[in-house]
């Protein structure tokens, strides 16, 4: 069932998103060649508890995952496109880092996800990154009062397939609110004029998410949980928690780094 919320619990999503934002600033800020990923994992950790909120992947478990999720935030790098798990690996320079966050604060959720070059790297891999965050751009703009999801889709995908990238399959966005994960879902490529009729009180995690072979298949490591492009190249994700209102759509993760 897709719930629009009122203008009070926007801005309840929009509090949560603020920690998000300060949250992954601070990750991003720290992540440098020879820290580990699990140290970024442990910074957001202590941020969110600080901020008196709580971690909404820390055990969160899906059907189609082995074991709960054991961390506070995602941690993908290079092949890994999305649901990396931090741990003991260290960041080298030229890594391709992309993390993901979701909280909750006092009942409400927000989501968000950023790419960057760990300690600077080439060029082809920060084009990437710059056009997954110009298809996200494009998905908000998009998301208007009155369009369609297609609409949102087409804006997406259009950024994506126009530089030559692949859209990691079968993954899109999805609405947010009470869960991390609510109806609808928000695909990265549709047809314009189709789908969903976007009204004020949605709220909707919108996420690119690229592959720079230009292929959109990918594997799943034995941890059960990352996701890797099947032929190796490398990936880039980025993410919004976005409400639609009367005017233009309000970014409820604003702030977050590459904004």
């Amino acid at each position: 069932m897709i719930e629009l919320k009122s203008a009070a619990e926007v801005d309840a999503c929009a509090a949560a998103g603020k920690i998000v934002a300060d949250v992954l600033t601070a990750v991003r800020g720290h992540a440098a060649p020879g820290v580990p990923t699990a140290e970024l994992d442990a910074l957001a950790a202590d941020l969110i508890a600080d901020a008196g909120a709580r971690p909404s992947f820390l055990g969160y478990h899906p059907s189609w995952a082995p074991v709960p999720y054991p961390g506070v935030i995602i941690t993908s790098v290079n092949d890994a496109v999305v649901h990396g798990i931090p741990g003991r690996r260290r960041l080298r320079a030229g890594d391709l880092l992309s993390v993901d966050l979701a909280v909750h604060l006092d009942g409400w959720c927000a989501d968000a996800a950023f790419s960057t070059l760990v300690g600077g790297g080439a060029p082809h891999d920060a084009a990437l990154i710059e056009t997954t965050e110009r298809a996200l751009a494009a998905g908000v703009a998009a998301a208007v009062a009155g369009a369609r999801m297609g609409d949102v889709a087409h804006a997406i995908g259009r950024v994506a397939r126009g530089a030559g990238y692949g859209l990691l399959a079968h993954h899109g966005g999805h609405g947010v609110g009470r869960s991390m994960h609510e109806a609808p879902s928000v695909p990265n490529e549709g047809r314009p004029g189709r789908g969903l009729p976007l009204r004020p009180g949605l709220v909707l995690a919108l996420e690119p998410m690229l592959l720079a072979g230009g292929a959109d298949a990918y594997r799943h490591d034995g941890d059960g949980w990352t996701i890797r492009s099947a032929d190796g190249s490398r990936a880039a994700h980025a993410e919004h928690t976005i409400a639609i209102t009367e005017d233009a759509p309000r970014v409820l993760t604003a702030g977050r780094p590459s904004d």
